[in-house]
C-alpha cells in the first residue's frame, strides 16, 4: 500500500530529477547553441513538456541565473584573489574587467541576455549584475583613490562597457583580436590621463 507520505516523497524526488535533468541539458544546450536558445527549445532538447520546465523556470533568465550560480561563484573568488594580490589597483581593475569579460562570455549570446536584464528589476538575472556592479564600483574606487582611474566614471559605466565588449568580441560577432582590441580601448578609457 502505497501512502502519501512516499507518494509525496517520490513526487519531490521526480521533480528534483527534472530539475537536475533540465539544469544539464540547458547547460550543454547554451553552451553549444547559444543563450539564445529558447525555452520551447531546451525543453524539446530535455524530453519534457514546456510545462514541466515552467514550473521549475519561471523564463529563460531564471534558468540561466541558476546555470550562472557556479561560475558567479567563481568569479567572485577571482575577484577576492585579485584584491589580495595586487597592490596596484589600475592592474586589480584590469584583472578584474578581463575576469568579468570572461565571465560575461561563458554563453555565447549572455552578453545580449544581461544587456537587457540588468536594467529590469523584475528579471532574476538582475541582482547578478547589481552585485558585478558594486563589485566594479570598489574596484573602481580604489583605482581611483590611487590617482591610476579617472574621477567621474562609476562602476556601472565599466560593468557596461565591459558588456559591450564582450557582445561585440562574441563568437558570433567578431574576428578573434576584436576582444583584445575593444578591452584595449576600454582601459585607455578609464585610465588617468598620468597613468
Amino acid at each position: 500500500m502505497v501512502t502519501a507520505l512516499s507518494s509525496n516523497r517520490r513526487t519531490r524526488k521526480d521533480a528534483q530529477h527534472n530539475r537536475t535533468h533540465i539544469l544539464a541539458v540547458a547547460r550543454h544546450v547554451f553552451a553549444s547553441a547559444g543563450a539564445e536558445m529558447s525555452m520551447d527549445g531546451i525543453a524539446k532538447q530535455a524530453g519534457v513538456g514546456s510545462g514541466t520546465l515552467y514550473r521549475h523556470f519561471a523564463n529563460k533568465d531564471a534558468l540561466l541565473a541558476t546555470l550562472l550560480d557556479q561560475h558567479h561563484a567563481e568569479l567572485q573568488q577571482q575577484q577576492a584573489t585579485i584584491e589580495a594580490e595586487e597592490r596596484d589597483a589600475g592592474e586589480a581593475l584590469s584583472r578584474w574587467i578581463d575576469a568579468l569579460g570572461d565571465w560575461m562570455l561563458v554563453y555565447d549570446g549572455l552578453s545580449e541576455t544581461l544587456r537587457a536584464a540588468w536594467s529590469r528589476a523584475s528579471s532574476p538575472l538582475a541582482p547578478t549584475c547589481q552585485t558585478l556592479i558594486d563589485a566594479t564600483e570598489r574596484i573602481l574606487q580604489a583605482a581611483q583613490k590611487q590617482g591610476v582611474a579617472r574621477q567621474g566614471l562609476t562602476g556601472h559605466d565599466i560593468f557596461l562597457g565591459a558588456l559591450a565588449v564582450a557582445w561585440a568580441g562574441g563568437a558570433r560577432t567578431a574576428d578573434p583580436g576584436t576582444r583584445c582590441v575593444l578591452r584595449d580601448m576600454l582601459k585607455n578609457g578609464w585610465a588617468a590621463d598620468n597613468a
